[in-house]
């Protein structure tokens, strides 16, 4: 299927306006849906016999920064028995500090996969799944503050007397 075909078939079952919009500059083309209906959406994208995405190969995240207010989450999606791919954007409110968490719903319980890049986006970023079962860090350890890979991260000068800054 062409995305066209994706948008037209998912309109039809889920509704016209599940799909907010579509990117076809994207490499996969992309769905774009808004937060509160990803998950409908993605359950119907791994359980539906035409579309059959049964594996999410990655979950990206982008911070657009303070003066955007959002984070995006990208997933990329594919169908091994119909040797298809898409990928499918939300955009997500970003919190003004940084000590605050943004949030978005989990997709552990449809792709196992979701787990750990749920894991990196949450330690990395500071996006909380809701319904995670096990939302702590994975790269970082477990007093580390902050959030790295977000635009306006300070980095520590030291971490348990340890030099940071090189």
């Amino acid at each position: 299927m062409i995305l066209d075909e994706f948008v037209q078939h998912i309109g039809s079952k889920l509704g016209e306006d599940i799909v907010l919009g579509k990117d076809e500059q994207s490499s996969p083309a992309a769905i774009i849906c808004a937060p509160s209906n990803l998950k409908k959406l993605m359950r119907f994208l791994y359980e539906d016999e035409r579309c059959f995405f049964d594996m999410l190969s990655c979950i990206t995240a982008i911070d657009n920064g303070p003066e955007a207010a959002t984070f995006e989450l990208i997933y990329n999606l594919y169908s091994i028995p119909f040797d298809h791919q898409l990928m499918v954007k939300i955009a997500i409110d970003r919190p003004a500090s940084g000590e605050e968490l943004a949030s978005a719903d989990t997709l552990s319980d449809i792709w196992q996969a979701a787990d750990w890049h749920e894991r990196e986006a949450y330690d990395l970023m500071g996006i909380r799944f809701n319904g995670h079962p096990d939302m702590r860090r994975i790269l970082l350890p477990a007093d580390w503050k902050g959030h790295p890979l977000r635009k306006d991260y300070q980095d520590l000068e030291t971490y348990r007397g340890i030099k940071v800054k090189y």
